[in-house]
C-alpha cells in the first residue's frame, strides 16, 4: 500500500488519522518533534531529513488561537507556511507520489454563504488564513514542477472525542450553563467527523487537486447545540433575537463595545461548503459529523 509520511500525528486530528492507517496496516513514519516520532525535526527550524515515502500527509499547523502581537501573528505563518516549506524541501521526490494537506475553510474569508465551492476567491485576512494560503499555493506549485499529485483538504468544523477550537467552546459553555442559542438556531453550519477524514485518506491517494470536505448533512445550530446538551444532560437556553440585534445596534455607535450588528450577522447566519467535487472523484460518504459531535 506504500509508505506513508505523517506530520501532526499527537494531535486531535492527526491522532485519529494515526490510528486509523495502523488498523489498515499502512506503513507510518511519524515526524515531528514528539519523542515518539520516528524522525525528530523541528518544522520551524530544520528541513526534514531525506527519507524515501510514497505518499505525505501533512497535519501539523497552528490553529485555534486568535493573535495578539506581532510575534503570535508570525508565528501562523512561521508554522503553517515555512513549515510546509521546510517540509517538501526535505523530501526526496524519487518515490513521492501524492501529499495531501491539510487546510481549511477559512481560507474564503467568509461569514455567510450557502454551499460555497473550491472556486471561490480566497478571502481569507487573518494570519491563520493567509498563511493557509501561502502554505497551499506552495504545494501547488511544488506538484506541478515536479509531476506529484497535490491534494488541498479544506476542512470545516471538525467533531470528535475531545475537539478543538469553536466546538470545544461550545461545548464547555453548555457544560458550565452560560450558552445561549439565539432565537430559533436556525442557521446552518458544515462540519467534518475527525473520523471521516481519517476514512477518507486512502480514497485521495490517487487524486489531484483541491476539495472542500464535509458532511453530507449541513445541520443548523439547533441541532448542534440539541446534540451536546443531551450527552451532558444539561438544558438550552434561548436569547431572543431581536435583543441581541439592538445590543449590536448600540455596539455600532459606542467604541470598544464587545458586540455590533457585524457579529450578530455572524452568528445568525448560515455558512456551508458544498462537498460535490470531492464525491464525484470517491466512493466513500461522510455522514457522521453530528453523531460525533461529543
Amino acid at each position: 500500500m506504500g509508505k506513508v509520511l505523517l506530520t501532526g500525528f499527537s494531535g486531535f486530528l492527526g491522532s485519529t488519522i494515526l490510528n486509523f492507517l495502523e488498523s489498515e496496516n499502512y506503513e507510518i513514519i511519524k515526524a515531528g518533534r514528539n519523542k515518539e516520532s520516528d524522525i525528530q525535526f523541528n518544522l520551524l527550524k530544520d528541513t526534514l531529513p531525506k527519507v524515501d515515502v510514497d505518499y505525505v500527509i501533512h497535519v501539523a499547523g497552528k490553529a485555534h488561537v486568535i493573535p495578539k502581537t506581532e510575534l503570535e501573528k508570525e508565528a501562523f505563518f512561521k508554522v503553517n507556511f515555512i513549515g510546509t516549506k521546510n517540509l517538501v524541501d526535505g523530501l526526496n521526490l524519487k518515490k513521492l507520489k501524492t501529499f495531501i494537506f491539510i487546510s481549511s475553510v477559512a481560507v474564503y474569508g467568509v461569514d455567510s454563504g450557502e454551499l460555497i465551492e473550491e472556486n471561490h476567491p480566497l478571502k481569507g485576512n487573518t494570519p491563520y488564513a493567509l498563511s493557509k494560503i501561502k502554505a497551499e499555493e506552495l504545494l501547488i506549485d511544488f506538484g506541478k514542477r515536479n509531476n506529484i499529485k497535490i491534494v488541498i483538504l479544506r476542512l470545516p468544523l471538525i467533531t470528535g472525542k475531545n475537539p478543538v477550537g469553536n466546538l470545544s467552546s461550545i461545548i464547555k459553555a453548555i457544560q458550565k450553563g452560560y450558552y445561549f442559542r439565539i432565537g430559533k438556531g436556525e442557521a446552518k453550519r458544515s462540519l467534518i467527523s475527525a473520523l471521516d477524514v481519517a476514512n477518507v485518506i486512502p480514497h485521495l491517494l490517487n487524486l489531484n487537486g483541491v476539495y472542500n470536505y464535509t458532511d453530507c448533512h449541513h445541520p443548523e445550530i439547533a441541532e448542534i447545540d440539541s446534540a451536546i446538551a443531551r450527552e451532558y444532560n444539561k438544558k438550552i437556553r434561548k436569547l431572543p433575537k431581536i435583543i441581541l440585534k439592538v445590543i449590536g445596534k448600540f455596539g455600532d455607535i459606542i467604541p470598544l463595545f464587545p458586540f455590533n450588528s457585524n457579529k450578530f450577522e455572524k452568528l445568525t447566519s448560515t455558512l456551508t461548503f458544498s462537498n460535490r467535487k470531492i464525491l464525484k472523484k470517491i466512493n466513500y460518504r461522510p455522514l457522521s459529523g453530528l453523531k460525533d459531535i461529543v
